[in-house]
């Protein structure tokens, strides 16, 4: 018995509706001395940079070099008996030849030659990150279409996986529900589509990077395989049951302190993995990216805005979604943050679920919650309301939301702070939480064949 987890933010409670009303977050206007608001209706907010422009003859350039590297890696290939990746694109796809969008319309199992891949930065140096493009293009396509289910590893096709449902939106495209037709296997699947230009390039190589190696850390989300068959990805995860937005919104319930006490030990775990292992900051932390599954598992998703840490910081601004920003992420006066903007998310998210709405209820735009953020007290966990919250839950969200980014705790002290050792070793019936929720709020679960 599965639902449909979303990767996509929607505001809990009465204010999800007005938070799908927030704008872009503000960046330094020209002078720098002061913030800009472009409205819009996303949720997530996507860089508004301009993509370089590259001469036709560096696009040519360009677009040689990866036509010769798809030609060594296909000879080395077929001389070793290593597995490609699909050869069918969908239909209605489109491939990239130079600078133009080719759409095609083939049926699925056609023997067409494959579209050449164009999962490539326009930058030209033959030097410097051209080069390292280049070795990641090759690890991609050497594994691509190759699934592994159960500890055996399927060469497969785009066509060998079945469409059964939709199931959310993620930062870089669409998760669908699909079964794999030689296992029976039932996976969640996210669609993306590379448009050619750098900022999506590098969402889509950062997913990929980030979740195929983060396989040996139980608290994200495992991938079973992925396809690159351009313009179209898709990366294919174990199917989750639903994210804690969802649950929210459907049951109408704030979380449990015990649930949530979980929740905290695997959305920390997870940071401070992403953090030690492949100094990596997720920089959309929020409950649409925390799932749960039937068995009680806790699992964080959703790398496509995740950042490279240079010296243990990040610089860019316009990722993530505004309700979960820390106030340095916002403020232009400080161009870098770190890992401590995350605690601030988790601080949120936490209040946020432990309430049944969002801290910053009633706004409107975008630039209501900056304001809040950046001119008011931190949220904190209320008292009154029916609310009887522990003093050691209330000390860890207070840690969390501490707008002094220079006072707020890294991982290290997390882990340390009695809140999280007590849950880390507490016995909590996850499953049967889960399994009284779905059935008190009559939720619809998406069932598996011959469930």
């Amino acid at each position: 018995m599965h639902d449909a987890p979303e990767y996509k933010h929607s505001s809990s409670s009465s204010s999800r509706e007005q938070h799908q009303q927030l704008g872009r977050v503000p960046v330094p206007n020209a002078a720098g001395t002061g913030v800009r608001i472009t409205p819009t209706t996303a949720t997530h907010i996507s860089s508004s940079s301009a993509v370089s422009k590259t001469s036709n003859s560096s696009m040519e350039s360009i677009g040689h070099r990866i036509h010769r590297l798809e030609k060594r890696l296909e000879e080395e290939n077929n001389s070793h008996n290593h597995l490609m990746f699909a050869t069918d694109p969908p239909s209605g796809s489109a491939t990239r030849v130079g600078a133009r969008d080719v759409h095609m319309s083939l049926p699925i199992g056609s023997k067409s030659k494959r579209p050449i891949l164009d999962l490539v930065m326009t930058n030209t140096n033959r030097n410097g990150p051209q080069t390292e493009m280049h070795k990641k293009l090759k690890r991609i396509r050497q594994q691509s279409g190759i699934l592994t289910i159960n500890g055996q590893k399927y060469p497969s096709r785009m066509s060998d996986l079945e469409h059964l449902s939709d199931l959310g939106n993620g930062t870089s495209g669409n998760v669908v529900k699909m079964r794999h037709k030689p296992t029976g296997t039932i996976l969640a699947v996210k669609q993306m589509r590379s448009t050619g230009n750098d900022e999506e390039n590098n969402r889509i190589l950062m997913d990929l990077d980030v979740i195929l190696n983060s396989h040996d850390c139980p608290y994200i989300v495992h991938c079973l395989g992925y396809f690159v068959n351009i313009p179209d990805v898709w990366i294919c995860m174990e199917l989750m049951s639903m994210c804690f937005d969802k649950l929210l919104r459907r049951s109408k319930q704030p979380v449990p302190e015990n649930i949530l006490g979980k929740v905290t030990v695997a959305t920390v775990h997870a940071l401070s993995y992403l953090k030690k292992n492949h100094n990596v900051i997720h920089r959309d932390v929020k409950p649409s990216n925390i799932l749960i599954d039937e068995q009680g598992n806790i699992k964080l998703c959703d790398f496509g805005i995740s950042g490279r840490l240079v010296d243990s910081k990040a610089n860019t601004r316009s990722a993530g979604c505004a309700a979960y920003m820390a106030p340095e992420r916002i403020d232009p006066k400080k161009p870098k943050y770190d890992i401590r903007a995350d605690v601030w998310s988790l601080g949120i998210t936490l209040v946020e679920l432990a309430t049944g709405r969002s801290p910053y209820e009633g706004c409107n735009i975008d630039f209501e919650v900056l304001t809040k953020i950046l001119d008011h007290e931190p949220p904190s966990l209320p008292y009154g309301d029916g609310f009887d919250f522990s003093q050691e839950f209330r000390d860890f969200v207070d840690k969390c939301l501490t707008k002094n980014v220079h006072q707020r705790p890294r991982y290290q002290e997390l882990l340390q702070q009695p809140f999280f050792r007590y849950y880390d070793a507490a016995d909590v019936n996850v499953i049967q939480w889960f399994k009284t929720v779905v059935e008190s709020a009559d939720i619809e679960m998406h069932r598996l064949p011959n469930s």
